[in-house]
C-alpha cells in the first residue's frame, strides 16, 4: 500500500474522543456509556421498505398520519456503566443479546440511536472474524491499513512491521491476498497488529475462541501483561475466562444490563438463568434440609494428626459443614440434602491435608412426585474468584447401566480422589443433581457453595493447584566417557 493512501487514511481519522466536553469520561474513567440504544427497522419483505421510504412522505404533504410498514427491533436499550482505566471488564450474554452490537458502538464503528458513548485514549478491537481487513488486499497491505486506522504513522508501522510478522508466525503468507487466510491465521494477524499500536483500551470480542492452543497462550500471555496498565473490555461465552480475566462483569439480555458487580456473582446468575430457559423457573432455591432417612451425622475426627510430622511442607485445608441454605436453583424434581468429605473409612474430615485421598460423598432424594429416569450427581471445586479446578459426575461410570430412582428414594454419590495441595486461600464445592445425559438433561437441583474450605498454609506458590511430588532429586552427572 502507498504512503500517500495511509497518509490520506490518517489524516481521515475522526477522533472522537473527549470532541464534547459535557460528554468526555473524567480523569479516572476510561468509557462511559449512558443510556444507550440502538434501534433497527425490520421488514417482511422488500416492497415493504420501499413503502416505507415512499409513502409517509406523500402522507405528511397531505396531512394524514404517517403509516409504518415495517417493525421495530431493538438490539440495545437503555444500557448504561462506567469504566474505570485500568479495570478489565467482561461482558457475558448468550447470543443476539446485544453484545457484538454495544462494542462496534464503543469503537466508533456503529452509531447509537439513542445515549451517549465517551472514551479516553487509544482503542484497538479485535471483533468478529472479517472485521477491519479488506480481502482483496495481501495481508501487507492490511497490516498497513488496520495500523494506520488505529493511529500509527507510515514510519511506526515500518519500525514494527517485524515485530508483527513475528508476533503472528504467519511467514511468507503475510504477501498473499487475505481471502486465502484460514480463519487461525486471519486472527493471527489481526492481534498482532493490535498487540504493537500502543492502545490505552483492548476490545475483544469472542475471537480467541479460533486460534490454536500454543497463539492462545501466547496472546494471554500478552493481555495479562497489557492489564497491568491498560484497560480491557472483553465478550465471551466462557465464564470461567471472564472469571480468570476480568474484575467486574456485566451480563447483558434483550439488549439490557441484567448484572453487574463481581464476575463470580453475575457468572452464577447467568448460569442460572441459563439452565432457567430451557427447562423453566427453578423451584429448588436453597440446600434441602437433613430428612430422617437421609444422611447421619458422624463423628469427625483431625486428620491432620496422621500426616504433621510426615512432611515439611504439608498443605493444611480446614473443612466447613454442608450449608443446607446455600444459593442455588433447579426444577426440584429432586434435592441436595447433604454433601460432606471424608476420609476412605467413611469417617467425616474436619482437616485435611493436601495429597491425601478423600472421599466427597454427596446425598440426595428424588422428589415425592415422580422418579428419576437417569440420575446424575456431579460437583465442581472452585478458588474465591469461581474458576473451575476439578469437578466430576456419575454419568460415564454408569451410562451403559444407569440407575434409576422412585419417587421419594434417596440417593448417594462417592467421588474418591487425592485431594491437591492448594494456594493459601478459600475454596468451594458446587454440588448438583440432574437427570437425563451429560448433553440433554435437566437440572434438578444445582448448589452454588454446597461446602467451603480453606487452605492454611501451603508449599504450592505457583499456578492454581499442585501435584504432591513422590521425590525430587538433583544431581551432577559424570562426564561422559566413550568406549
Amino acid at each position: 500500500m502507498s504512503s500517500d493512501v495511509t497518509d490520506e487514511i490518517a489524516h481521515s481519522q475522526k477522533d472522537y474522543t473527549d470532541t464534547d466536553p459535557a460528554l468526555s469520561p473524567n480523569a479516572d474513567s476510561a468509557i462511559r456509556v449512558n443510556d444507550v440504544a440502538k434501534y433497527y427497522q425490520i421488514y417482511a419483505s422488500p416492497g415493504d421498505r420501499l413503502k416505507q421510504f415512499i409513502v409517509p412522505r406523500l402522507q405528511r404533504l397531505v396531512g394524514l398520519a404517517p403509516s409504518h410498514y415495517g417493525r421495530e427491533f431493538r438490539a440495545l436499550d437503555g444500557v448504561s456503566f462506567d469504566i474505570p482505566r485500568g479495570e478489565t471488564v467482561g461482558i457475558i450474554g448468550r447470543n443476539g443479546s446485544g453484545k457484538s452490537t454495544l462494542l462496534q458502538m464503543i469503537c466508533g464503528t456503529l452509531a447509537p440511536t439513542g445515549g451517549e458513548i465517551a472514551t479516553h485514549g487509544r482503542i484497538a478491537a479485535l471483533l468478529e472474524l472479517g472485521a477491519g481487513f479488506d480481502p482483496e488486499f495481501t495481508g501487507r497491505e492490511n497490516v498497513y491499513m488496520n495500523a494506520t486506522v488505529l493511529g500509527l504513522t507510515r514510519s511506526e508501522i515500518d519500525a514494527r512491521f517485524d515485530d508483527i510478522l513475528a508476533f503472528s508466525e504467519i511467514g511468507d503468507f503475510i504477501d498473499q491476498p487475505v481471502k486465502t487466510y484460514s480463519s487461525g491465521m486471519y486472527v493471527r494477524l489481526a492481534f498482532a497488529v493490535i498487540a504493537h499500536v500502543d492502545a490505552d483500551i483492548l476490545v475483544i470480542d469472542e475471537a480467541l475462541a479460533v486460534g490454536d492452543a500454543f497463539f492462545v497462550q501466547k496472546c494471554m500471555r500478552f493481555l495479562r501483561q497489557f492489564m497491568k496498565t491498560g484497560t480491557v473490555i472483553f465478550v465471551s461465552h466462557d465464564t470461567s475466562a471472564v472469571l480468570s480475566l476480568c474484575q467486574r462483569a456485566i451480563w447483558l439480555d434483550g439488549g439490557r444490563v441484567v448484572a453487574e458487580g463481581e464476575p463470580k456473582e453475575v457468572a452464577n446468575a447467568y448460569l442460572e438463568a441459563f439452565f432457567e430457559s430451557s427447562q423453566g423457573a427453578s423451584q429448588a432455591t436453597t440446600g434441602g434440609k437433613a430428612s430422617s432417612r437421609g444422611h447421619k451425622r458422624r463423628k469427625t475426627r483431625d486428620m491432620r494428626l496422621d500426616f504433621i510430622n510426615t512432611t515439611q511442607h504439608r498443605n493444611d485445608i480446614e473443612l466447613f459443614e454442608f450449608d443446607p441454605s446455600a444459593g442455588g436453583f433447579g426444577k426440584g424434581g429432586a434435592v441436595i440434602e447433604s454433601a460432606v468429605l471424608t476420609d476412605l473409612d467413611g469417617h467425616p474430615l474436619s482437616w485435611v491435608v493436601g495429597g491425601e485421598e478423600v472421599t466427597l460423598e454427596i446425598h440426595a432424594r428424588a422428589n415425592s412426585d415422580e422418579p428419576l429416569r437417569r440420575p446424575i450427581i456431579g460437583f465442581y471445586v472452585k478458588d474465591r474468584l469461581g474458576q473451575t479446578l476439578f469437578g466430576d459426575n456419575t454419568f460415564v461410570t454408569y451410562r451403559d447401566a444407569p440407575v434409576s430412582t422412585g419417587p421419594g428414594q434417596p440417593l448417594q454419590a462417592r467421588f474418591t480422589f487425592r485431594m491437591p495441595v492448594l494456594p493459601h486461600g478459600d475454596y468451594s464445592i458446587s454440588t448438583a443433581i440432574a437427570d437425563g445425559t451429560q448433553d440433554d438433561h435437566v437440572q434438578h437441583h444445582w448448589i452454588h457453595d454446597a461446602l467451603f474450605f480453606k487452605s492454611h498454609s501451603s508449599s504450592q506458590s505457583h499456578g492454581l493447584v499442585g501435584i504432591p511430588m513422590h521425590d525430587i532429586s538433583l544431581e551432577v552427572e559424570s562426564p561422559y566417557e566413550a568406549d
